[in-house]
């Protein structure tokens, strides 16, 4: 996360691998405000793209982040789409 963007990914840590990702820098989200709005869009993105690769359960990592309001937007969003922390 950042003041510009939002990013978030699924990574296998065992192979330093990232498994799926969302951000806002993806072509039809550019521009869009960096807000609770597009926060939840990404939660929702992250969330089916785990899904349809069979990732049902993933650990919550927010690398020193505050857990603001967008944070959590994203984290509620990919729990509605049924990926569990």
């Amino acid at each position: 996360m950042s003041n510009k963007h939002l990013y978030a990914q699924v990574v296998d840590d065992d192979s330093s691998r990232t498994l799926v990702q969302a951000s806002t820098l993806e072509k039809d989200l550019r521009g869009k405000p960096n807000n609770r709005e597009t926060a939840v869009e990404i939660g929702k993105r992250l969330g089916e793209r785990a899904c349809a690769q069979g990732i049902q359960e993933a650990v919550f990592d927010r690398s020193g982040f505050a857990y603001g309001l967008r944070m959590k937007a994203v984290a509620d969003a990919a729990r509605e789409t049924g990926l569990q922390f």
